[in-house]
């Protein structure tokens, strides 16, 4: 298991730094005057390659890399480009209330997913399992944005159950913040609770005409311990699917963070692409992949913990 551990942490490793890498020079790519968005159209020849000479893109473009990388490798992302601060800085503040609401989502998603997926397993065909199937369908059609417009309206105008904006430190009070994050957690989960509950219910029904399952209930084991057993070869697929979810539900925080005026990367990252502040792009993308490879990581170890074929890969 302690070899296990370790191929996955260096491989996690090898994959943070190659999307750093990589990210860099597209970032490059794809904004190759970042002048014109900091400045604005209007901007000077003088004013511009003024602004090359300070924040250094006026160097070979390897020289950059280089400076940012070793940089980097000490935990310093550098200033942004836009306001001159630090954007290690400016990050803690946002990404915290992006990962509340995400780290909310998921929570949902495998709770809810694992009540409906168990449920429709261990009754195919009833009514919660076609349930389940129509929902996978639906949700997954319905924009994401629609869905957090329809929560806001029903449960912040109408019902006044939620705020519908805003965001409340939870050092300022724990109920609010629980508030405040609820709803922009829900139109993240509605997708993947579906998602998870339909890759439980076709995996637990797949696992209960297994010989095994068989020979437990003709032992007379209890209903639920036989299921303890379905869900401990059924976890796998869900579990992946969860920490896929994450990587989605970061990328969706963006939209949802906008309907809901948190104060998350959301806006940070939109404005940071329109203004060219590649620092800050850069920034924001090393600590979402930081965070995707900790998932991935604890995903490994928690399906090697289960399953002990999974360790020889």
């Amino acid at each position: 298991m302690i070899r296990f551990t370790l191929k996955r942490l260096i491989s996690g490793v090898i994959l943070l730094f190659a999307v750093a890498i990589g990210t860099f020079f597209l970032a490059h790519a794809a904004i190759p005057d970042p002048t014109l968005g900091l400045l604005g159209t209007a901007a000077t020849p003088e004013a511009q390659q003024a602004l090359a000479a300070k924040i250094g893109t006026d160097r070979p473009l390897m020289v950059q890399f280089w400076d940012w990388f070793t940089h980097l490798l000490r935990g310093d992302f550098g200033d942004s480009w836009k306001n001159f601060t630090p954007v290690g800085k400016q990050i803690a503040v946002k990404f915290p209330v992006t990962l509340s609401v995400v780290s909310l989502a998921i929570l949902l998603s495998a709770i809810l997913g694992l009540v409906f997926g168990v449920t429709a397993g261990l009754r195919p065909g009833s009514w919660i399992d076609r349930a389940v199937k129509i929902g996978a369908v639906v949700l997954f059609a319905l924009p994401g944005f629609w869905v957090a417009l329809v929560l806001v309206m029903v449960f912040a105008v109408q019902l006044k159950w939620f705020p519908a904006v805003g965001y409340v430190q939870p050092g300022q009070s724990i109920g609010g913040w629980l508030l405040s994050i609820t709803l922009p957690a829900v139109a993240l989960a509605l997708g993947a609770v579906v998602m998870v509950a339909e890759q439980l219910r076709n995996a637990i029904i797949q696992a209960d005409g297994q010989d095994y399952v068989r020979t437990l209930r003709s032992r007379g084991l209890p209903s639920w311990r036989v299921t303890v057993h379905l869900l401990r070869n059924a976890a796998p697929a869900s579990l992946t699917i969860l920490a896929l979810m994450f990587v989605a539900l970061l990328s969706g925080a963006v939209v949802v963070e906008n309907i809901f005026a948190l104060p998350g990367i959301g806006a940070l990252t939109q404005g940071s692409s329109q203004n060219g502040d590649i620092p800050m792009l850069l920034g924001i993308t090393v600590v979402a992949v930081v965070f995707v490879v900790i998932v991935n990581f604890l995903l490994d170890i928690l399906l090697g913990w289960i399953n002990p074929k999974a360790r020889v890969k």
